[in-house]
């Protein structure tokens, strides 16, 4: 039904039942100009005349009456309706579509989830995490969590935390392989790759060279297209990995892992929270970007500090280093001397 039609029919109806189409005008925030207007418009659309007007009364007619009466529950319905939907906009309960990046995003979404389901146990989130850039209409989305502002129209983007990408090494591996001094060293170690889970294209190393970013490629002794497995195959010491902040900066400072090549530490991007209008949002949706901001945004948990990165290639080379020297000290194992035996021995040995 055109908006026009509905608001005439809601301006008959008020007029009615309080028996003045000026105190009709007021009680539908409408000048008694335009509810006049609104009134007339609908019984030349009807066709009939639906009150007796005089310029102290009015009293509906009997065409008036009838379509009151047709009209009136579908009004109760519509406003009952109404009253629903502004309801359930402030009311903090039903489906919560999230959608973010499956690579890396797991350990910074679910605290936030966590602290979100304890606070409102009537909402029921919807998680999406998928690496593909989606249709934020299509998929109906509430909130998403984007590497890099979102490529879709209409919505909100706000910046969380910047996204390091840092060479790794577990102490397994330098003990056996030594640490690269260099970009050009990395030639010689065995590196993993990421192989983008929507091209199917091996990633090149993104590093920071002087003042700027470029794309270093390397050859992988290990190629996955998921970071969990990546960053357990480096813990363990296989290979050495590109791995983001957010996944490396627990290990590291557990000295767990190694970062090395700091100066190459690369600000790739960063980590944004989109959604739509900020007045339509209902308070589910809110609430929820809320709880995100606060929690998320430059929390220090995500983002290792330079002289945190310095510190830690600092220590992990010297403990490198002590185990070299520790190696050379130890002494040489010389096999025992071969004990004479007795003589019966000898004859029992010689006898055929």
């Amino acid at each position: 039904m055109p908006i026009n039609e509905l608001r005439s029919i809601g301006t008959f109806a008020k007029a009615a039942e309080l028996g003045s189409l000026r105190q009709a005008a007021v009680a539908q925030g409408m000048t008694p100009q335009a509810a006049s207007q609104a009134l007339a418009q609908l019984e030349q659309h009807l066709g009939v005349r639906l009150f007796h007007r005089t310029t102290r009364s009015l009293s509906l007619t009997d065409e008036g009456r009838q379509f009151l009466e047709a009209a009136q529950p579908a009004l109760v319905g519509l406003q009952r309706a109404l009253h629903m939907a502004r309801q359930a906009k402030d009311e903090i309960a039903g489906p919560l579509r999230i959608v973010g990046p499956r690579s890396t995003f797991a350990p910074v979404l679910w605290p936030v989830l966590d602290e979100y389901c304890r606070l409102y146990p009537e909402v029921q989130p919807d998680v999406q995490l998928d690496d593909r850039i989606g249709n934020w209409v299509e998929d109906r989305v509430d909130v998403g969590f984007r590497v890099g502002p979102s490529p879709a129209e209409g919505v909100i983007a706000r910046k969380l935390f910047p996204l390091q990408l840092i060479i790794c090494a577990a102490p397994a591996y330098l003990e056996r392989h030594g640490a690269p001094d260099s970009l050009h060293a990395l030639a010689a170690h065995r590196c993993s790759a990421f192989r983008h889970t929507s091209t199917g294209r091996v990633m090149p190393w993104h590093v920071k060279v002087h003042d700027g970013m470029v794309d270093y490629p390397v050859v992988p002794a290990l190629c996955v297209n998921d970071e969990p497995l990546e960053t357990e195959a480096v813990l363990a010491g296989h290979v050495i990995g590109l791995l983001t902040g957010v996944t490396a900066a627990p290990h590291i400072r557990a000295g767990r892992l190694v970062p090395v090549l700091t100066k190459h530490v690369a600000d790739y991007s960063s980590t944004f929270v989109y959604y739509g209008s900020r007045t339509a949002q209902p308070a589910r949706v809110r609430a929820f970007i809320d709880l995100a901001v606060k929690r998320m945004v430059n929390n220090p948990a995500y983002v290792l500090t330079a002289k945190e990165l310095q510190v830690a290639e600092a220590k992990g080379r010297k403990a490198y280093r002590q185990g070299l020297a520790s190696a050379a000290r130890a002494p040489s194992v010389e096999p025992s001397p071969e004990l004479p035996r007795s003589r019966n021995e000898e004859r029992t040995r010689a006898r055929p």
